[in-house]
């Protein structure tokens, strides 16, 4: 990166002086702590766990007892292997089978790639999809992003040990040690190949502290093993010491921005310092984490219960996390002030608002897929599990509207939240909502759907994960996604595709002269700028009709500024859109409105100005009326996990006019049981009174 974006990068944002002060002084701390890790690496890395009393005068079989005696702190193992059998016959068939293939053939999925085979001798170091052997440098010697397509998300991914959660809950069903014996075996080769603070996978605190997490509720299981002998039991406890540690002494604060990184750092800490009391600094890790992870709530939790990231992807994440972190709370009798559950309650309420009728949640901004403790791996945008959980835990019957009974409830809570799950009585259909804070605004009518995006770059400016999406939609209708957000793909694996997939383009919004509304920079695939700045105009909804207007600024800064305004109007009756897209400005300019299809969207183009969308007998219908221009339909993707994407295609007009343009477009459904001459008919009708 050249030295300018490196400032940029550093100090991008609304940032006052103080805090620039403060962070020199803390960057200067975090470099003395290095000199003396950088000098103590090897001695720390051979240190055995340091032990609490009267933990630390056991001998080892009778610390070994101990381990195999204490209940369960997280999952619900009471019979769990004939329950889950019963309620959930299908995923317990996959679970175990997915179990043996990596017992038997040490294959396993990642994020959204294919299932990829894990057998070379330095398996734990090698890029998953190349052959890059990440070294042994000093952790913070390690060069995370490079032009070598070598991508640190997907080698981190498989260093999260996700997989282990499964191979742990195969045993909870299935009493076979050989899950157990994988599991350590695997634990012993990861410690020959990462010796502590060495190499990618002790890069980064966050990762350190997922990877402690996943490890936990696996070894909670597996310490009642025949496989757990006192030896591995040692080395668990060694392992468990050293990820505390790092990540207390790495962890990611910033007075300039704290995100997702810094709190999943105190969540981990939290995890090491509840589930081991037997270390003898748990106690100062769990009292540390747990003051930090609330005070970051504070900082990261919008009013309206969104995480300030503007990612929906980075959102669930984060919900999932807490809820999950909650939970372990609650089960070991920690308190947590009841403002924080609440707090836990509106991100989910921001999840129930949002949620498209099919279960999904739009893609907004980045998603890589992260869990934790995945009793089941999940699609980025699909959180419908957690809203059930949500139902029990807060006795919320509005979440079961969207929630789903699965796995994670028996496993995490047990039977009886199945039960009571069964016993909720649904609230009424939820209706059009709007979450400000977060630019987010539904316009809902039963299953007709339409989710408008009018979000800053997030962070105070210092969002890496938002796209450039101002004044975006996405629509749905009939239980069919026919407008969506795209994703986010990969990040450092395909630099162009990374670039893509968050462009202006790729988004159903309007670009001017081929410019972004927020700066980005092709050597860097997280810095954005926070040009646009949308701001909400009107926002009114009503039993018959929903109306939001807003605009943006990312194209002032061109030679001749132009400010989008786009308004959305929902007629409910008569079951459409209306999109009226003001440029305003002077000048000549090259204007492209772009609406990108979901996958599986067959487009027939009825005239220049009129497509027909059509998937599942279902239709959508666009007309474009104020500009002289054909629809096209461009070759294009989507992607819903970290690494796969679709085939899809994006419908555009593209027209060279003089500023200040008006655009307007409808969006019509044909449903099964509506005739399409007749929607036809009520298009024109419609088109002819824009044109009056």
């Amino acid at each position: 990166m050249s030295i300018a974006n490196k400032f940029r990068s550093a100090f991008r944002g609304d940032v006052s002086f103080l805090t620039l002060v403060g962070e020199v002084l803390r960057r200067r701390r975090a470099a003395r702590q290095r000199v003396i890790e950088r000098r103590d690496l090897d001695e720390i890395g051979a240190t055995p766990a340091r032990l609490a009393q009267p933990f630390a005068s056991m001998s080892p079989s009778e610390l070994l007892a101990h381990f195999r005696k204490k209940p369960s702190a997280f999952f619900a193992l009471d019979k769990i292997g004939e329950r889950s059998t019963r309620l959930f016959p299908d995923e317990t068939a996959k679970l175990v089978n997915d179990a043996d293939r990596i017992v038997d053939e040490s294959v396993w999925e990642l994020a959204g790639f294919e299932p990829l085979e894990f057998k070379a001798e330095d398996v734990w170091r090698r890029d998953p999809l190349g052959s890059k052997d990440w070294g042994l440098d000093y952790h913070a010697d390690v060069v995370v992003y490079s032009d070598d397509r070598a991508d640190i998300r997907v080698l981190w991914e498989l260093n999260r040990f996700c997989h282990a959660v499964t191979l742990a809950c195969a045993y909870v069903v299935t009493d076979d040690e050989r899950y157990a014996e994988t599991f350590f075996g695997q634990i012993e080769a990861w410690v020959e190949q990462n010796p502590y603070g060495r190499g990618a996978n002790w890069n980064c605190a966050m990762e350190t502290a997922l990877r402690a997490i996943n490890l936990i509720a696996a070894f909670d299981i597996f310490r009642l093993s025949k496989a757990c002998t006192e030896q591995r039991l040692a080395l668990m406890l060694q392992l468990f010491d050293q990820h505390g540690r790092f990540t207390l002494d790495n962890n990611e604060f910033s007075y300039l921005a704290t995100s997702n990184h810094y709190l999943s750092d105190v969540v981990g800490l939290f995890w090491i310092g509840t589930m081991l009391p037997e270390l003898e600094h748990a106690a100062e890790w769990r009292e540390f984490a747990l003051a930090e992870m609330l005070t970051e709530m504070d900082k990261q939790i919008l009013p309206d219960g969104v995480d300030f990231e503007a990612s929906t992807g980075y959102h669930n994440f984060v919900t999932q996390m807490l809820l999950f972190t909650f939970l372990l709370a609650r089960k070991v009798g920690t308190d947590i002030p009841a403002e924080y559950w609440q707090k836990l309650h509106s991100m989910l309420d921001y999840i129930h608002g949002i949620i498209r009728p099919d279960g999904c949640t739009p893609l907004i901004g980045d998603a890589d897929g992260s869990q934790i403790g995945p009793v089941v791996k999940r699609d980025s945008d699909d959180v419908a599990y957690l809203l059930a959980l949500g139902a029990v835990i807060f006795d919320e019957p509005k979440f079961k509207e969207f929630g789903t009974l699965t796995p994670e409830m028996l496993l995490l809570l047990g039977e009886e939240a199945v039960e009571k799950f069964h016993s909720l009585v649904t609230a009424e259909t939820t209706g059009s909502l709007a979450f400000p804070d977060a630019g987010a605004y539904v316009m809902r009518d039963g299953d007709l759907y339409l989710h408008f995006n009018a979000n800053d770059t997030g962070i105070n400016g210092r969002g890496s994960h938002a796209h450039n999406d101002a004044l975006s939609i996405e629509l749905s209708a009939f239980g069919r996604a026919f407008i969506v957000d795209p994703g986010s793909y990969v990040y450092n694996l395909d630099r162009e595709a990374r670039h893509c997939f968050r462009s202006t383009a790729y988004h159903s919004t309007v670009m001017i002269d081929g410019e972004e509304q927020n700066t980005t920079f092709a050597d860097h695939p997280f810095i954005l700028g926070n040009q646009a700045r949308p701001n909400v105009l009107e926002w009114q909804t009503g039993d018959e009709r929903d109306l939001v207007s807003a605009e943006h600024f990312g194209y002032k800064r061109l030679p001749q500024a132009v400010i989008h305004r786009r308004t959305v109007e929902f007629e409910k009756g008569d079951q459409y859109w209306s999109i009226k897209d003001e440029l305003i400005g002077g000048g000549e300019h090259d204007f492209v409105f772009s609406f990108r299809l979901a996958p599986g969207l067959a487009v027939e183009h009825i005239d220049d100005s009129t497509v027909k969308i059509n998937g599942d007998g279902l239709s959508l219908l666009i007309r474009a009326t104020g500009i002289v221009a054909s629809a096209e339909t461009v070759p294009a993707s989507v992607s819903r996990n970290y690494g796969h994407r679709e085939d899809s295609s994006s419908i555009r007009w593209q027209v060279s006019a003089a500023a200040p343009l008006t655009a307007s477009f409808i969006l019509m459904l044909c449903g099964p049981s509506q005739n399409i001459q007749a929607r036809l008919e009520l298009l024109d009708r419609l088109a002819d009174n824009i044109r009056k």
